[in-house]
Order: structure tokens, then C-alpha cells, then sequence
């Protein structure tokens, strides 16, 4: 890996430096109890579902709670691996990625993660980090597009931290990577990848990639979250790095939850009707998850999956996230290099280890 950037001067003291990868979380088990406490946090950041709180606990406690957690239990339960969720597995991969290769071109620096719901969560880690000795801490969001749901919610976990720190760490934060050359090229690189393994779709014929991208309430759209029009910036852009055209590429949202409009075109329904109308194969990418979980693997690699072999579709293909690829961890590392400059970094000074849960 080549960061092209200037190395930081060594200073007399050692000022620890940290980078905290942070995603969106997972439940601790695939169980309904274990479920429940994690859609309860999640659901009641008022960042995420943005209605009068007490109108909407009193939903949530009553209606949505008590019937979604089972049911997701179940959801989760199929996808979960011996190590344990997909989404903590392999960002504890991501990490241990990231770290060897900060470490090999010397740059000393702390390297973890946190979640925004459920564990670790992140002022727990921020106060682990400031144990290990970090006074500057680069927060990492796992979200290339920005969205308040996502970016400004960890941001909003992280600054509140900070306000119950007497000595606080220096903070710098990474807001979007949207449109980052290494992210676009990492991407790019995980679909040639599949397409060398499993073949490539035959766009004369017919087939169609879908990059399918978590989905919001299309109020934020409209209230000036720039979310969407950085997805689709990331799509075009994807779009020119494999050589597509849009009749060979659609992007679509998903994961709709409730009954307000979100983003359109929603994913599932667009998979059904290109089955109905006779497409053959349809592949399916999610560049806006940078690891696999309950989103990608179950609701795109199965739900949407009989969706299209249901409606007529022959041959689905769901294309795995980045995860700890070593196209992605080679962008990450340039991503956060290029933050981390003007902040003292030493191989001298060994790391000592931090708790990640």
C-alpha cells in the first residue's frame, strides 16, 4: 500500500493516537430477549425514527416491540456464524486488518471499534481508549454516505462522551467517503472478483446488477440530509469503474420500515418485477454496507432472492460486502492516513491492548 503522504515528525513525547472504527451494532444473541434490548436503543433514537417520543414509545413498547423481536430473533438465527454476528465478526476483522497494516507502514496507533447500539458501545470505548493512554482519538464511521440517522447519531454518542470527560481526548471525525477513489476502487474490485468466480452477468442479454443501498424516510430527502444524493454519486461512479451504463446498473433502497414513504425505487419490488418480465439473472451489490449483516444477508440473499425466483427470475446472485477484503482494508487505511496527518505518529511506542467488548 502506497498513503503518498507526508510522515509525521517524531516528537520528544509519545501523544497516543487512536482510531475508532464505529458501525451500527447487533444484538448480543439471536434471541428474542437479546433482540428486543437492541431494537428498543436503536428505535429510540430520535435521529432514527424522528416522530413525538412519547406518541412513539408508546407504539413501540406496545406494537412493534412485543412482535418484531421474535421475528427478527428468527432472522437472526439464520444468518448468525460460530463466531458469532456477522456484523461484529467481521468488523473485529476489519480492525485486526487495519491495524497490522497501519502498523507495517509505522504508523503506532490504537485500533478498535465500537457500535452505536448495543456493545461495545462507544463512550465505553472512548474510555478505554483514554485507560490505553490515547489523547487523540480519529472516530471512523463504517457509513460512506453520510446520513444524520447514521454519521450524526455516532457523532451524537461520541460528543455526549465527551461532555461527562473532565480531560477530554482531541477528536477529529470522518464525515463521508462517498465518493474516495480507494472506496470506489475497492468496490469495484469485490464485484470483478465475484464476476471472476461465478462468472459475469450477460448484460447483453438482459441482466442486471442492482446496487441496493440502505434505505431512509424520503422526508430527510426533503429536509436536506444529503444521504441519497451521495448514494447515488457512489453508484455512478461504481457504475463508470466496471464499465455499466444505468440500463445495465439500477440502484435501489432498502430495508423500508413502517408505512411513510422512503427512498424509492425500493429494492424487493423491483427485483419481483424484473423476474416478472422475463430477466434472467440479477445481481445484487449493497456498496453502502461495508460489512455483511442481518441486511445483506438475510433480507438480500434470501428474502429478495425468492422474491425474483418466485416471479420467474433463473439465477440471483448476492454479492458479499467488503468486509476485510484486502482491496478495503487497503482503502481504509488510506482513508484514515489521510485524517490522521498532522498528529504524531511512532512505531517506538508499543500498543498496548484494549478491550473490545
Amino acid at each position: 500500500m502506497h498513503f503518498d503522504l507526508e510522515r509525521p515528525s517524531q516528537p520528544a513525547v509519545a501523544h497516543r493516537v487512536a482510531v475508532l472504527l464505529i458501525n451500527l451494532g447487533t444484538p448480543d444473541a439471536p434471541t428474542p430477549g437479546a433482540v428486543r434490548r437492541y431494537l428498543a436503543q436503536f428505535l429510540s433514537d430520535p435521529r432514527v425514527v424522528e416522530i413525538p417520543a412519547l406518541l412513539w414509545q408508546i407504539i413501540l413498547r406496545t406494537a412493534v416491540l412485543p412482535f418484531r423481536s421474535p421475528a427478527s430473533a428468527k432472522k437472526y438465527a439464520a444468518v448468525w456464524m460460530p463466531e458469532g454476528s456477522p456484523l461484529r465478526v467481521y468488523t473485529e476483522k476489519q480492525v485486526e486488518g487495519l491495524r497490522q497494516l497501519l502498523h507495517a507502514n509505522e504508523y503506532a496507533v490504537i485500533v478498535d471499534y465500537a457500535m452505536r447500539y448495543g456493545t461495545p458501545d462507544i463512550p465505553a470505548m472512548l474510555n478505554q481508549l483514554k485507560l490505553a493512554g490515547a489523547e487523540r482519538v480519529l472516530l471512523m464511521p463504517m457509513y460512506p454516505q453520510y446520513s444524520s440517522s447514521t454519521t450524526a447519531t455516532a457523532f451524537d454518542a461520541a460528543f455526549g462522551a465527551l461532555k461527562r470527560m473532565r480531560n477530554q481526548p482531541e477528536i477529529r471525525t470522518v464525515r463521508q467517503y462517498a465518493d474516495h477513489p480507494a472506496y470506489i476502487a475497492a468496490l469495484a474490485a469485490q464485484v470483478n472478483h465475484y464476476w471472476h468466480l461465478h462468472g459475469r452477468p450477460d448484460f447483453a442479454a438482459g441482466d442486471k446488477l442492482m446496487l441496493s443501498f440502505h434505505g431512509v424516510p424520503k422526508r430527510t430527502l426533503d429536509l436536506g440530509d444529503p444521504y441519497h444524493e451521495q448514494c447515488q454519486q457512489t453508484a455512478a461512479l461504481l457504475m463508470h469503474a466496471l464499465g455499466l451504463t444505468a440500463v445495465e446498473c439500477r440502484v435501489t433502497f432498502q430495508s423500508r420500515f413502517g408505512k411513510a414513504e422512503w427512498l424509492q425505487p425500493y429494492t424487493a419490488p423491483t427485483v419481483k418485477e424484473l423476474g416478472a418480465a422475463g430477466v434472467r439473472r440479477v445481481d445484487v451489490f449493497c456498496p453502502g454496507f461495508t460489512a455483511d449483516c442481518l441486511e445483506t444477508i438475510e433480507e438480500i440473499g434470501m428474502e429478495v432472492r425468492d422474491e425474483f425466483i418466485h416471479a420467474g427470475g433463473k439465477e440471483f446472485h448476492a454479492i458479499a460486502c467488503l468486509n476485510a477484503s484486502p482491496a478495503w482494508i487497503a482503502a481504509l487505511g488510506e482513508i484514515v492516513a489521510q485524517h490522521l496527518q498532522g498528529w504524531p505518529v511512532q512505531k517506538s511506542v508499543p500498543q498496548p491492548a484494549v478491550a473490545a467488548s
